[in-house]
């Protein structure tokens, strides 16, 4: 059985600029990261790995130099990698994503059944947090979202115990396998890779899936099969500050004008 990684490389949004005369991102210098939150749904199919003796096999949709997020995977322990790239993906939503996504799980599935599938809770780039559950739809998963801790996991019976972090309160729920996973930075904390891993990495294979090997329909992928789309992407025009007082002198008297200040601009209401 095998359980994978879904990943994604993302811009390290710490450093991303905005193009004041095209509204677009500036991509040039710009250094790319693994999205954070798939480093931990990679962890969790390593530790899954390393108890139960699953093989991990991480996936990724994106451009060439994607393939260094993969590299990144395989020098942590992932035992498989697949980049799946085309000029036809390009522009994808959410939507066209997870369709490419499942084709490539669908595939690997005809090698080797499907355990569970492992996705961040969302991406630091679209915050969207909809290609994982789109995974599990198109493949009719169990889906298990914003997981922090996988309770239980028999393999012969393949029942399955999470739990969930909500809003002020936490939730079990029980499954069965297969099923499809996001998790979220609690659950776990990503390993290092050791030297001789980084070696084995820079010399490993990186497989490169095409659409002449998933066969989707061009109109169902990319930017032709993505009803949303964004339009415009903007820096937000921030006011400028204001300083009331010292608090030093005047506190209450502060505090009066900054409570008015407040009201007056349906901050809060009284």
């Amino acid at each position: 059985m095998q359980v994978i990684a879904c990943i994604k490389q993302v811009p390290d949004t710490t450093q991303v600029q905005i193009d004041p005369k095209t509204n677009t991102l500036v991509r040039d210098g710009i250094p790319f990261i693994v999205n954070p939150y798939d480093t931990h749904a990679l962890e969790e199919c390593l530790r899954l790995k390393d108890r139960y003796g699953f093989k991990v096999t991480a996936v990724s949709m994106g451009p060439p130099n994607a393939e260094a997020a993969l590299r990144k995977a395989l020098s942590l322990g992932a035992d498989r990698a697949i980049l799946v790239s085309d000029r036809v993906f390009g522009g994808a939503d959410t939507l066209a994503t997870s369709n490419v996504l499942t084709a490539a799980i669908r595939k690997l599935a005809e090698d080797e059944e499907v355990g569970i599938v492992f996705c961040g809770k969302q991406t630091i780039d679209g915050d969207t947090a909809q290609v994982g559950p789109g995974i599990a739809t198109r493949m009719e998963l169990e889906q298990l979202t914003l997981v922090d801790k996988i309770v239980e996991l028999d393999i012969e019976s393949k029942k399955l115990i999470v739990r969930r972090k909500l809003e002020g309160r936490y939730e079990t729920v029980q499954t069965v396998l297969p099923a499809m996973i996001t998790v979220v930075r609690e659950i776990n904390r990503p390993r290092y890779p050791t030297v001789p891993m980084r070696l084995h990495s820079k010399e490993a294979q990186v497989e490169m899936w095409s659409n002449e090997v998933l066969q989707l329909d061009v109109n169902k992928i990319g930017l032709k099969g993505s009803p949303t789309w964004v339009s415009k992407i903007f820096s937000p025009q921030r006011d400028k500050g204001e300083m009331i007082g010292t608090g030093i002198s005047d506190p209450k008297d502060v505090a009066s004008l900054l409570l008015d200040k407040m009201i007056s601009k349906d901050i809060i209401t009284v």
